[in-house]
């Protein structure tokens, strides 16, 4: 999730832990404790691109060590002599905010090591966009006003409102799975892996990815709150795998193993970008709703037997009408599964709400 999410989250648990014996201090130490996770960002390598993205969300994010890095928000506070007394009530609040980013971002779709050091699995439940408006929205405004009126009940309320969006998150995740398996059916594709995830700033409209026979089969799935399923058909490319490295990019994996590291950091979900096939990039994020335009990839440089990451987020055009066409159900590319022609193409559709 983004920062300013995770310092209400983390302040809201602060305070609805602690609240009422520290008062905004608890608030203040859990949006602190609530950011700490990302410390990680900071680990980088000019030499080794790929660092920050093998540790981004490990082992800071992990459930064990949670418990020790809870530790290091409380140190502003520690340093004065009245609230050293209150250390065991300071460490449950930072604790608790603290494991609420680790929790949050395994909500998402990057991929978190919950598990770490026991397990290096990339954990995502894929029930929130990473940026969403009206859950951080609607946290805040509960939080400033538990904080202003010194209300510590009222932060209770709000956490319970985000886990019913976060459970909501889940029920739309299990609409968008239908309707991929039934679009898959109806292409007679047999599903041998498959995952649907949120874009941005809404739990409407899902991206859907699944591998068979080779191929990853990639389709916008609209879910609406009131409405039925309805699906635009996107794009297939040949899954990438070692076998289809040509010889410069294997000998770049021998020497520094770029392409086993970017095939585990995008949970396997690896393509050849149609337009520019030196790039190997991660299937899960495109720039174009269209195609595959891949958001960040690998690029081999055979000369020096390296690797290289490609990111294209800068450049990344967000279409805020377009995206708004499809969550308000006014794209009229989106049909319903049922008017697939032998399972190969939507017949248009009128647009739905």
């Amino acid at each position: 999730m983004d920062p300013v999410t995770h310092a209400l989250v983390g302040a809201a648990v602060g305070y609805a832990c602690g609240g009422r014996t520290l008062g905004r201090h608890a608030a203040g130490l859990g949006a602190l404790a609530g950011l700490v996770p990302d410390l990680d960002n900071f680990i980088s390598s000019e030499s080794d691109p790929l660092i920050y993205v093998e540790y981004h969300r490990h082992f800071t994010h992990s459930l064990l060590f949670s418990f020790a890095g809870a530790w290091l928000p409380m140190v502003p506070w520690l340093m004065r002599p009245e609230f050293r007394s209150r250390w065991r009530l300071m460490w449950l609040c930072a604790w608790l905010a603290y494991l609420s980013h680790c929790l949050l971002d395994a909500s998402t779709t990057w991929g978190t090591q919950l598990f770490w050091p026991f397990a290096r699995t990339r954990v995502s439940w894929d029930v929130i966009a990473i940026v969403d408006p009206m859950f951080t929205l609607a946290l805040g405004v509960v939080l400033a006003f538990a904080i202003v009126r010194q209300k510590h009940r009222a932060a209770i309320v709000g956490l319970g409102i985000a886990l019913a969006y976060l459970a909501f998150g889940t029920l739309q995740h299990a609409r968008a799975s239908a309707v991929q398996r039934k679009a898959a059916r109806q292409r007679q594709h047999s599903i041998e892996r498959a995952q649907v995830m949120p874009t941005l700033a809404n739990n409407i409209v899902w991206r859907s990815v699944y591998l068979t026979e080779g191929k990853i089969h990639s389709d916008r799935i609209r879910v609406g709150w009131f409405s039925r399923g309805r699906i635009r058909e996107g794009t297939s490319l040949p899954l990438m795998t070692h076998e289809q490295l040509r010889e410069a990019e294997r000998a770049g994996n021998r020497a520094h193993r770029g392409f086993d590291r970017f095939l585990w950091f995008s949970d396997g979900w690896v393509a050849r970008d149609p337009k520019e096939d030196s790039i190997i990039g991660d299937m899960r994020y495109s720039r174009s709703t269209e195609a595959f335009d891949p958001v960040w990839g690998i690029r081999f440089i055979p000369d020096q037997a390296a690797v290289e990451w490609v990111s294209r987020e800068r450049d990344r055009k967000l279409n805020l009408s377009q995206l708004w066409a499809e969550i308000a159900g006014t794209d009229g590319r989106y049909g319903p599964v049922s008017t697939f022609d032998r399972g190969d193409k939507l017949e248009p559709a009128s647009p739905s709400n």
